[in-house]
């Protein structure tokens, strides 16, 4: 009887179930997605040349694990407040305690188990499109890549499984142990902010400090190494927290005393933000933390693909050299419209290459001279023959040669005594294309018809610098727009999953100044405006964490982290507003029935 009356309360709040339910399984689906990458160490290892990346994704599995432990503590409240009352009636009307908190417990787990098996499979769903986008748009170069791995199920399901069972004996102790009329009132006593200036004070000057050792902490990493890591994980998740905990319950109470509070809907805005204030600036410090870590991870994911083409062209002005091209590979040559195409003949012995003098005269060669190494600005030097014999730089024209011939010497004679030399003459024709990584494709494709390998050793120019150095960042670039895409993804489910549990509690007020005459513009405002200071003040406090934590990333990009930051603060800008157009769609519908 019991458990049929359970499953009539279920029914009846089927709604609030769904949105504890859907935000469990995005939970446990992202830190799946995070773990995919944590815990594969060979993907690790041959994806990225940064020796301590293991140790840093292990910070990062920590500080996902606290967000996660404050995430389920909310999500397990939000699930005990749903049942109290109806637990309140079950002991008013009989029912032993003993009984209703097996109850409870199991109910507990069945939800906590299932959200993460589905969160499981679909982190496992995600993996795959994310990473297929990733590989396919960017053209990226990954190995030991998975998207089922079964020691990130396993720690993800110990996880969530672990911290259920915690949870579901707190549900037991805390309802069993309640006197039945206060669990029936317990919905009714909102949690208002009270001023301690004092207390608020300290929070504030500790936050601030705590902020300011992370920020050094991360600008000086080259120094600190490994532990600048560490500090900044433990001072700036600290601060943040203290931050908003002081800040925000001050702003609120503040702000009503201003005349502006009075006009129109202001203090009912006000007043839905204050309301259970204590739960806002927990779930508000987990979202700036994660806007941040999403923010910066695909800040630095673009950094990495935007600095391959400038890496591309370090020690070449010419995209490939093929000796003694077919027909068919000129025609390949053609198709791609190159902006430079020239022949040169040669003749060549085991140590030295012959050319024709007359020939470089005619069409100089460009040669890379690189100016700033921190800013990789070039220097281009059209070479005729006499200055390619001096110049440092010849080594750029045997880099085009294949096999031993890239190792030899290059000498330019006259017309005359080129004719005298009785090894055949061969074909060196080089081109250069617009774009390198536009036709990549065709560049691969010329490579294996003439040289029978896409081995960058084979052959020199710029798409064989590609290939390395798409090789060396493209598990970086990835790890950071994967991650950065999987914290979005979470920082979505944990707003809306704080936004919307509360709107059916929201539904009978809104109907009540519904009542006294408010239009349904008003009444949209309010809503707008009250999302809108939910998502802004995280949104704030993120956007100075990334400006501050890409110093640490200067050791390992060899152009600025903040080269060209404005493009993903653009695409971010416009996904968070997505978000957030999304979230007061469906708490429209809830309240504004």
């Amino acid at each position: 009887m019991l458990t049929k009356l359970a499953m009539t309360g279920f029914k009846h709040r089927w709604r609030d179930y769904l949105v504890l339910f859907s935000g469990l399984i995005m939970s446990s689906a992202i830190f799946y997605m995070f773990e995919a990458l944590a815990t594969n160490q060979d993907f690790l290892k041959q994806n990225t040349s940064i020796s301590m990346v293991g140790l840093i994704f292990q910070f990062g599995s920590v500080l996902l694990t606290i967000i996660t432990l404050v995430y389920i503590g909310y999500a397990n409240s939000f699930l005990l407040s749903m049942r109290k009352r109806d637990y309140g009636l079950f002991m008013l009307v009989g029912a032993r305690k003993s009984k209703i908190g097996q109850l409870i417990w199991l109910e507990t787990l069945l939800v906590g188990i299932t959200a993460t098996i589905v969160g499981i499979l679909v982190g496992t769903a995600l993996t795959v499109g994310v990473s297929q986008i990733l590989i396919n748009s960017l053209g990226l170069t990954l190995h030991h890549f998975t998207a089922w791995y079964t020691p990130a199920a396993i720690a993800t399901l110990l996880l969530y499984v672990g911290l259920f069972l915690i949870a579901g004996l707190f549900n037991l102790l805390s309802l069993t142990k309640t006197p039945a009329l206060k669990l029936l009132h317990s919905n009714d006593q909102p949690n208002r902010p009270q001023l301690k200036p004092a207390r608020q004070l300290i929070e504030i000057v500790v936050g601030v400090i705590s902020i300011a050792i992370g920020y050094w902490s991360m600008a000086n990493l080259k120094i600190l190494q490994l532990m600048g890591i560490g500090i900044a994980l433990v001072t700036i998740v600290l601060g943040t927290y203290l931050l908003f905990n002081a800040i925000f319950v001050w702003l609120m109470v503040a702000l009503k005393r201003f005349s502006f509070a009075q006009r129109g809907l202001n203090g009912f805005t006000l007043s839905q933000l204050s309301f259970r204030i204590r739960n806002y600036t927990k779930m508000l410090s987990i979202v700036a933390m994660l806007f941040a870590l999403a923010l910066g991870a695909i800040t630095v994911g673009m950094g990495f693909h935007s600095q391959i083409p400038s890496m591309a062209n370090i020690n070449n002005a010419y995209d490939m050299g093929l000796v003694n091209a077919s027909t068919a590979e000129k025609a390949q040559i053609a198709a791609m419209k190159p902006k430079t195409t020239a022949t040169y003949h040669f003749k060549a012995t085991k140590k030295v290459v012959y050319f024709q003098a007359a020939e470089f005269n005619r069409q100089p060669f460009t040669t890379i001279h690189t100016r700033n190494k921190n800013q990789l600005t070039f220097n281009t030097v059209h070479n005729n023959a006499a200055k390619l014999q001096k110049s440092e730089d010849n080594y750029q024209l045997m880099q085009l040669q294949s096999g031993v011939m890239a190792t030899a010497t290059p000498v330019f004679l006259s017309k005359t005594a080129y004719a005298k030399l009785a090894q055949p003459e061969q074909r060196l024709t080089v081109f250069t294309t617009n774009n390198v990584i536009e036709h990549r494709v065709a560049l691969n494709k010329l490579a294996k018809h003439h040289f029978h390998t896409t081995s960058p050793e084979q052959f020199g120019g710029r798409y064989a610098m590609y290939l390395m150095v798409n090789g060396m960042y493209s598990g970086l670039e990835f790890m950071g727009m994967f991650l950065g895409i999987a914290f979005l993804a979470m920082l979505a489910s944990c707003l809306m999953f704080k936004i919307l549990s509360g709107a059916d509690a929201d539904q009978h007020r809104y109907k009540m100044i519904d009542k006294v005459g408010t239009t349904r513009r008003q009444l949209n405002g309010a809503i707008n405006k009250e999302i809108a200071v939910l998502f802004i003040l995280p949104g704030i406090v993120g956007i100075v964490h990334v400006l501050f934590g890409l110093q640490m990333f200067k050791i390992i990009m060899v152009t600025s982290p903040y080269t060209g930051i404005w493009l993903p603060f653009l695409i971010f800008a416009g996904l968070y507003l997505l978000y957030y157009l999304i979230t007061i769609t469906i708490y429209r519908r809830i309240v504004l029935q």
